[in-house]
């Protein structure tokens, strides 16, 4: 068994696939329509044929109380994974991108958090 598609719920589907897209650098995979809304899909440039990333409507109401609590408390929604965690925070913060945790030592891995501006907190972490 291995994961083929992991959701992250999402404020507004079109600003979180520009974001995603446009800043992060992931490639849009899949986007069909779903009802009121769609059926969006990323992945890594690098490993196209890899884990998708699903861009879910926050719709329900579960979802939307879910989504607050864990950004108020600081918790990161997802995590990816960089090969120069420096390199990349540079990258993004050159972009716009605003960091709630600047690279950060962790024993084995250093980590970073940023907004998403779509209601997420997203860790990136890179091994040592």
């Amino acid at each position: 068994m291995k994961i083929i598609v992991t959701s992250l719920f999402v404020e507004d589907q079109d600003k979180a696939l520009a974001f995603y897209t446009e800043k992060l650098g992931f490639v849009k995979k899949h986007d069909v329509p779903a009802g009121e809304f769609r059926w969006i899909t990323l992945v890594s440039p690098n490993d196209q044929e890899g884990t998708e990333l699903l861009l879910e409507p926050n719709n329900h109401p579960a979802a939307k109380d879910y989504q607050k609590k864990i950004y108020a408390d600081g918790i990161p929604a997802t995590m990816f994974g960089v090969s120069d965690i420096r390199k990349e925070y540079e990258r993004l913060s050159a972009l716009g991108v605003k960091f709630t945790m600047e690279p950060t030592d962790a024993g084995k891995v250093t980590i970073a958090i940023f907004d998403d501006t779509c209601g997420n907190l997203i860790q990136i972490a890179q091994n040592n």
